[in-house]
């Protein structure tokens, strides 16, 4: 049984910054792509930063409205996923979810097959 574990999130105000934790346990640890999402009320889901592992080489892709102020991260040794935010501001006020793929990549949700439960962060004015 494979499943993402979050942690991390919490209530800031506007500037403030937050670390989110994504922990994946599985015989099989090997994901071509891991990433994070987030889902606001009343809204889609929508991809915040994914990173796509082809071997040795990784790259990082960020949703345009985050960039310059999140950053991704990976420990490979302990297949944990970080996001670091700063500058946080209201309108970053969701669950943010964690998801994981071996096989396809992007901000597409349905190319995902393991979520976490999701970790709320909110962003007061």
């Amino acid at each position: 049984q494979v499943h993402p574990v979050e942690s991390g999130g919490g209530s800031v105000q506007a500037g403030g910054s937050l670390r989110l934790s994504c922990a994946v346990s599985g015989s099989n640890n090997r994901w071509y792509c891991m990433g994070w999402f987030r889902q606001a009320p009343g809204k889609e889901r929508e991809g915040v930063a994914t990173i796509r592992s082809d071997g040795s080489i990784s790259s990082t892709t960020y949703r345009d409205s985050v960039k310059g102020r999140f950053t991704l991260s990976k420990d490979n040794a302990i297949n944990t996923l970080y996001l670091q935010m700063n500058s946080l501001k209201p309108e970053d006020t969701a669950m943010y979810y964690c998801a994981a793929d071996r096989y396809l990549c992007g901000f597409d949700s349905r190319a995902y097959g393991y979520w976490g439960q999701g970790t709320q962060v909110t962003v007061s004015s």
